[in-house]
């Protein structure tokens, strides 16, 4: 059987011309004219005025906490359901995450549990120097009321929009809202440059910031002098033109997302014990990820067992996020809330979800789940008449 992979590269014909012309006039470095084009073409898209093309989200996030000043021994507030590379860059600063719960609306960070830190932090004098909220799976967070906390107390806020580019908040763009949003264009994302990152503001001084850092903050002199430690995290010329053309797409990659989803909720919805993940009223997800909860006893078999019985049938499926505050790397970090995000975690499984799975393929997925559905039934059934 062909593997059906959780969400691969979807390319399509622009790319190849893009690529081809950055060989043709020899611009292969990580500067060029694709670069340049891309962050104008990605503002346009995204609503923010100013772009800086890195090398990959987690480098972007690494820079944006940088660029708003985290220190050694600061504390920045991150949401815990996402995946490591959202606070890993906070340890880079010798900084440290303290996490958040999420909520069951959104599955992202809950606003009231970040305003009810925020208050008992002010009272004693000890704000963190960033928040950072995550717009998980495609769909936005409750951004107004987050933001609303982070303006009150003067803390700049960080959009990790890593996995929802094409998503909005009320008609506006994710990542566009806070004082610095973040993309990532790795493989598996909603578009691709193989792997790569942007950030986005409206602070132009921010970005020439940016860049400057991800050029190994190389002074303006006629030889190689540094005033400052940077990093080599620019993009790539030829990156930059797989991007130009994959964002030629994106509403159309969106799409096919939305699809997916819509065709797994009508097939899957009948099955006992199967909750998709919401769609908020305040905005429209992508769906980069179709994602869903189970209950084992309604179901007949928990996350796992269906994982499994999907990776035997050459299906890539995965559980949602394991929260960051399980973590063994962060064990000794603080953890806001209760237990709303460990709850998904232990029900909560990813289906595949590319933007170019054929009819075939969702109906593989969709006959596969309700098989492993059925043989459980019958034999919990068999096993309840036997013991009567």
């Amino acid at each position: 059987m062909k593997p059906i992979l959780l969400s691969p590269p979807h390319m399509g014909d622009r790319e190849l011309e893009f690529v081809k012309e950055a060989f043709a006039t020899n611009w292969i470095a990580p500067v060029g004219p694709h670069i340049d084009a891309f962050e104008q073409e990605f503002c346009q898209v995204i609503g923010a005025p100013y772009a800086a093309a890195v090398s990959s989200g987690t480098a972007a996030i690494h820079l944006a906490l940088r660029l708003v000043g985290v220190q050694p021994g600061d504390e920045v507030f991150c949401s815990t359901l996402t995946f490591a590379a959202t606070a890993n860059p906070i340890t880079y600063l010798g900084a440290k995450p303290v996490f958040i719960d999420c909520d069951r609306v959104s599955w992202n960070m809950n606003p009231d549990l970040l305003w009810g830190t925020l208050e008992r932090r002010a009272r004693i004098g000890n704000l963190p120097k960033a928040v950072i909220v995550v717009h998980l799976y495609g769909q936005s967070a409750d951004i107004d009321p987050i933001l609303e906390a982070c303006n009150h107390f003067d803390i700049p806020l960080i959009e990790d929009a890593a996995e929802s580019l094409g998503a909005t908040y009320k008609g506006r763009a994710t990542g566009s809202f806070g004082r610095i949003g973040i993309f990532s264009f790795n493989g598996n994302k909603i578009i691709t440059t193989s792997g790569g990152g942007m950030l986005v503001s409206h602070d132009s001084q921010l970005i020439e910031k940016a860049r400057f850092l991800a050029t190994q903050a190389r002074d303006r002199a006629p030889h190689y002098q540094h005033s400052e430690i940077g990093y080599n995290y620019r993009l790539s010329n030829v990156l930059a033109g797989i991007g130009r053309g994959q964002l030629q797409v994106l509403s159309e990659r969106v799409a096919a997302r939305r699809r997916n989803f819509k065709i797994y909720q009508k097939a899957l919805a009948k099955l006992p014990g199967i909750e998709f993940m919401p769609e908020v009223g305040f905005g429209q997800a992508t769906r980069w990820l179709t994602c869903l909860t189970i209950d084992p006893k309604a179901f007949g078999a928990d996350r796992e067992q269906i994982r499994l019985f999907l990776a035997e049938q050459q299906i890539e499926s995965r559980p949602v996020w394991k929260p960051l505050h399980l973590q063994p790397v962060f064990a000794d970090c603080e953890y806001i809330g209760g237990a709303v995000s460990e709850d998904l975690f232990t029900r909560g499984l990813c289906l595949p979800s590319g933007s170019n799975l054929t009819n075939a393929d969702l109906e593989r997925v969709i006959s596969a789940i309700a098989t492993i559905h059925h043989q459980n039934s019958t034999t919990n059934l068999k096993n309840h008449f036997s013991s009567c």
